[in-house]
């Protein structure tokens, strides 16, 4: 049996037997999207987040279902979209992942968005203030060392997704 020990508006908190873990309300899994482009670069997003009082350096993502559709394929082209103003000619569906399967009930889809178009800026919505970075592949281990010098938390994701390029 699970109990319910703290719902938020998007989190809940559960424990089964003595195991306490975190979870999406409604079982909310999340879109996350590894976009390249033609000319060999990353589209990363950096913002705050609250959880570390640091910028995260992650790819873009975003939760499935928040605006009831509930097609993974769907929140990806949107939160491309709408963090980094890029849209995707050809997507491939990698799989389905947990995020921290000892501490989270959360998982994403992993998709990788190939044939970009730039239609926007980006930024995300409301208060989310993304930073969008286009970042050559050849140079990203230096990229992400020099992100980290200056404080950012580097999203695990990212580093298993360049495992897939």
């Amino acid at each position: 049996m699970t109990d319910l020990l703290w719902q938020g508006k998007y989190l809940e908190v559960r424990r089964e037997g003595t195991w306490e873990f975190a979870a999406r309300v409604g079982g909310l899994g999340a879109a996350v999207i590894l976009a390249t482009t033609d000319a060999g670069e990353i589209v990363l997003v950096e913002q705050l987040r609250r959880s570390f009082g640091r910028p995260v350096i992650e790819l873009p993502a975003g939760l499935i279902g928040d605006d009831g559709d509930f097609d993974p394929a769907v929140a990806a082209a949107r939160e491309l979209a709408e963090e980094t103003g890029f849209v995707a000619s050809d997507w491939t569906n990698v799989g389905d992942f947990a995020t921290s399967a000892g501490m989270s009930a959360e998982t994403f889809t992993l998709f990788r968005a190939t044939g970009l178009s730039r239609t926007g800026t980006g930024g995300g919505i409301d208060d989310e203030d993304i930073t969008v970075h286009v970042v050559p592949l050849a140079g990203i281990a230096g990229w992400l060392a020099a992100a980290r010098a200056r404080g950012c938390v580097i999203d695990c994701r990212l580093i298993v997704a360049l495992g897939l390029l």
